[in-house]
Formats: structure tokens, C-alpha cells, sequence
């Protein structure tokens, strides 16, 4: 994929990018009680990506995601599989949703749940996947 060259892209781009990821991350954790989760979250996020790969190429756009988009899809699916397994552990239903108290030094108590784990999991699934293919089409064009 050729570059515009377009100074304006490649600046705005690197400055969505991180306002993007943190709005990703804001629409997945508000997700269970008010619109928003792991889907809308993860397209969010592969948006920011995609819009990097438009401004620069998919080199720098795979140098700048932390992980290879597969990896992120494969994680993904093990934490949303996960997810349902400690109910199991205590004789209810696989994806029972379940919460954990835990006291954060500062912050107070916050819940750890089962449900996030899930919402998590589809966001690292839905984030690899359309990356992996939105890579995948930008490398056949090169």
C-alpha cells in the first residue's frame, strides 16, 4: 500500500490513534451497564489502527500494535472460553456470571467479574480479527 504522503493524515493519525485506543478502552469498561463491550470496543480500537495503516503503511502499523493480530484473536478466544469456567468450579452453570471483590490501595474495592473476562476476550477477538484482515489486504496491495 502506497502512502498519500499527506502531512495532515500522518498528524492527525498520530494523534487519534492514543484517543481512539483510550476511548476503546472507556466503551469496553462501561460495556455491562450502559452501551458499549467488547465488540463496539474492539472496532473502536482496530479504527485507530486502520486509520495509522492509511496515513503510514502496514510495517509501522504492525511495529506499533504490541502483538501480531493472530495472537490477539487466539487470546482472545482463550479468555472469553475461560471466562466460564469458574462457575463450574462451584457447581453452577458454565458462564454464570460471577463477581470478586478486590481492595485496591487508593481506589477502594473494585469488582473483578466474569463477565469483563468475557468482554475482554471479545475485544482482543474482534480487534485480531478485523486487523488480521485489514493487514492482510494492505500487504496484497503492496
Amino acid at each position: 500500500m502506497t502512502t498519500m504522503g499527506s502531512l495532515i493524515l500522518r498528524t492527525a493519525s498520530r494523534f487519534l490513534l492514543p484517543l481512539l485506543l483510550l476511548f476503546s478502552v472507556f466503551m469496553l469498561l462501561r460495556g455491562h451497564d450502559e452501551p458499549g463491550g467488547g465488540f463496539i470496543a474492539g472496532l473502536v480500537a482496530a479504527t485507530g489502527f486502520a486509520l495509522y495503516l492509511f496515513a503510514f503503511d502496514a510495517g509501522r502499523t504492525r511495529e506499533l500494535m504490541w502483538a501480531d493480530p493472530r495472537v490477539l484473536f487466539g487470546l482472545g478466544l482463550l479468555a472469553a472460553t475461560l471466562a466460564g469456567v469458574p462457575p463450574i468450579l462451584v457447581g453452577e452453570p458454565f458462564f454464570t456470571a460471577m463477581w470478586w471483590p478486590i481492595e485496591v490501595p487508593g481506589l477502594g474495592e473494585i469488582k473483578l467479574s466474569t463477565p469483563l473476562v468475557f468482554d475482554i476476550g471479545v475485544y482482543l477477538v474482534v480487534l485480531g480479527g478485523v486487523m488480521t484482515i485489514v493487514l492482510a489486504l494492505a500487504e496484497a496491495e503492496e
